[in-house]
């Protein structure tokens, strides 16, 4: 066994991420619907136990005692996001809400004061609803009252964010908007979708445009979820069809969102199909080209692995990535058996030397990796601290994989775990637990897990001891 200090570059962002939606609470300030309430009140028996987000982790009330909790549990840096619907609670357009200006300059001064930078992002799934009635993403009128909002931020609190991010994992609301019945309102049309992920894009690129015009310091750039796609074996249709699949879940957002340009592959499939946006000009083009992300943000959490298809697509279903590909279950996985997701180290190495090779090592951080694990009251001790060192066992060796991309030229300057506090988890609500603070939802009372004490160490030291025989 060898045991070694893995040590991280000079002022390496360690953090956590949450949104919104999932930790603030409805609150005092004035707030319009979102798409998630607006779906708990229509379909409430879709939410693990009938939990909605009108309280979540009541951030709003307690982000005082939240900052100092930061402190403890080692954050120079957080990844917020800043409720359009509460900045704008007449639905999303109008008069700039002050009393919702005033939460965030607060909440951004006392984090700036207290050494941790602060990490904005402008959308993480919670569309105004009405918004959301009148077309969403599909919608150049709500893609304009988009970028007002951004620019909006950017002049209020540009004095206080160290980094912008447009949008948190783009491809989600698509998937489950359009694709998979996950999220509001449950759409089945790849078409549509295709046409609110162009408008999405162009959102990203136009709120990019905005902030260049503040001369600000800080950088701008997207959070993108990403998987390695793996194909089950090295034979031709395998290997077809996972370059296929890593078009639709990877290179569909980072390409233009990073490079200014789509996949001529992607597009010339879906051109065949007769499913490219309806609406899309060579001005949008020019734009989205011209305004590219200056950083990126990393969220990772399991590879994708996939076959060549063994059974016949219904030419009579609706057109779907799938057609091209089956979703492989590779055979001795390791597995977060209450998350279902694969548990694949490395994969984080494959996928910033990826990033390293294919966009230009653009500067990177790891914005999201997480563990989900229900029923965490079970290990608690006899002082009410959940003694989570599953968690530490995870981070670590995602950590020391990490450690080996930067060791190899990776341009990567952060680790942000998902998530700080045990946070509302949309249709899953409170199942999993991720935080490296546990809450008691009955009281709100938060208690720093084992897990919380060991990122305090691992930030102080900037690194930590770690057995590397198996780093290969």
């Amino acid at each position: 066994m060898t045991l070694q200090q893995l040590q991280f570059p000079e002022n390496f962002w360690w953090g956590s991420a949450w949104s919104a939606e999932q930790a603030e609470g409805r609150g005092e300030t004035g707030k319009a619907e979102t798409v998630w309430e607006r779906w708990y009140k229509e379909q409430p028996t879709r939410f693990y136990q009938r939990i909605g987000s009108e309280v979540t982790t009541d951030h709003i009330h307690r982000y005082h005692e939240d900052v100092q909790l930061m402190k403890q549990t080692g954050h120079n840096s957080f990844r917020v996001s800043i409720s359009w619907a509460r900045m704008f609670p007449n639905d999303g357009v109008g008069e700039v809400n002050p009393k919702a200006v005033a939460f965030y300059r607060d909440l951004f001064t006392e984090m700036n004061q207290n050494g941790v930078k602060v990490f904005a992002n402008l959308y993480h799934f919670d569309m105004p609803a009405k918004l959301q009635g009148q077309g969403g993403w599909e919608s150049r009128d709500v893609v304009a009252a988009y970028v007002h909002f951004a620019d909006t931020c950017f002049k209020e609190f540009g004095d206080l964010v160290y980094h912008w991010f447009t949008f948190n994992e783009p491809l989600g609301p698509i998937l489950g908007s359009y694709l998979e019945d996950f999220h509001y309102p449950n759409v089945i049309d790849f078409k549509r979708g295709a046409q609110a992920a162009f408008f999405t894009i162009l959102a990203h690129a136009q709120a990019i445009a905005a902030h260049k015009k503040y001369g600000l310091e800080s950088k701008i750039g997207v959070i993108l979820n990403l998987s390695p796609t793996f194909p089950r074996s090295q034979n031709p249709a395998d290997v077809k069809a996972a370059e296929i699949a890593d078009l639709f879940y990877t290179r569909s957002f980072l390409d233009p969102m990073v490079k200014g340009t789509f996949p001529e592959k992607l597009t010339d499939l879906l051109r065949t199909y007769d499913q490219l946006p309806a609406d899309m000009t060579e001005a949008d083009l020019q734009i989205i080209k011209e305004n590219t992300s200056q950083i990126l943000g990393l969220n990772y959490y399991e590879p994708r692995r996939v076959k060549a298809r063994l059974t016949a697509i219904n030419p009579e279903g609706p057109f779907l990535p799938d057609w091209f590909f089956e979703h492989h279950v590779m055979p001795g996985r390791k597995m977060n058996e209450y998350r279902g997701w694969e548990i694949y180290e490395k994969g984080i190495y494959d996928l910033c030397m990826d990033i390293k090779n294919n966009y230009g090592n653009i500067e990177a951080f790891i914005s999201e990796n997480g563990m989900g694990v229900a029923d965490e009251e079970r290990f608690m001790d006899e002082n009410g601290q959940v003694i989570d060192t599953y968690r530490i066992d995870f981070i670590k060796d995602h950590l020391a994989y990490l450690w080996k991309a930067i060791n190899e030229g990776c341009n990567i300057k952060g680790y942000h775990l998902w998530t700080f506090i045990d946070c509302w988890s949309w249709i899953n609500a409170y199942k999993n637990r991720y935080g490296l603070v546990s809450l008691d939802l009955a009281t709100q009372k938060r208690t720093i897990k084992k897990s919380g004490e060991f990122y305090k160490n691992l930030s102080d030291n900037n690194g930590f001891e770690y057995e590397t025989d198996w780093l290969v």
